[in-house]
């Protein structure tokens, strides 16, 4: 395994490592409807996979003429996230097979997301993930969250690796978008199967077009670390 020592795994974790997604959709369901807004539908988040919480709150506040700071709005769907997150959150099978794997290989491992720092380490102390991911980045910690690159450079440098020898996981275009910028090759499951033709998930070096349902941990590793031929 020894191509393995020299590759790093970036984790985005919402709808890549987690199934998450339901948990925010609950929470700015929760959100909204205290500020009037009673028809915000499943349908309407999925736009906002893969675009940090700040991000769409500002789209939000805007599309719904919503007064309250973005900064208010931030703090009460956190609030309403980590209850939920705390409650409930389930890591996807193979996506577990898959950490354990890397772990047992000692390949260095970061997740690199959108959400806030607390909702991050919530989630992964909840779900047992911070036993074999220790290092974490929020796009709270960096100037501009994906589709910039930043949240997976600062992974990067954070685990002592340079971009090319990064591999990231995403479920959503503007996260295999940040990849690619950062010069990171991507394994993309895309958490909503139909966007798999997104122009930004062909830049990926190995797609799974089906999403979760068609991502195998066995399938990632081989990819990741092709065996030798045999003599």
């Amino acid at each position: 395994m020894s191509t393995s020592r020299t590759t790093s795994v970036i984790f985005d974790l919402d709808g890549t490592l987690v199934d998450s997604e339901p948990n925010y959709y609950e929470a700015g369901r929760r959100l909204l409807a205290q500020h009037g807004v009673a028809d915000f539908s499943w349908e309407h988040h999925t736009r906002f996979i893969g675009i940090g919480t700040r991000e769409t709150l500002e789209i939000l506040r805007g599309e719904y003429g919503i007064e309250v700071p973005v900064e208010e709005l931030l703090a009460a769907k956190n609030r309403h996230y980590l209850e939920l997150a705390r409650a409930s959150t389930d890591v996807f099978p193979e996506m577990w097979k898959f950490v354990e794997r890397l772990h047992t290989e000692g390949v260095p491992m970061a997740v690199a997301s959108g959400s806030s720092r607390a909702a991050i380490e919530a989630v992964l102390a909840g779900t047992g993930l911070d036993a074999f991911i220790p290092t974490v980045v929020s796009a709270e910690e960096v100037a501009q969250g994906k589709p910039e690159p930043d949240v997976f450079l600062e992974a990067a440098r954070r685990l002592g690796a340079g971009p090319a020898d990064c591999v990231v996981l995403e479920d959503a275009a503007p996260g295999a978008a940040a990849a690619h910028a950062a010069g990171m090759r991507c394994i993309a499951v895309p958490y909503v199967p139909a966007t798999a033709d997104d122009p930004a998930f062909q830049s990926a070096g190995l797609l799974f077009a089906g999403g979760q349902s068609e991502f195998t941990a066995q399938a990632a590793y081989d990819w990741l670390v092709p065996q030798a031929p045999s003599v």
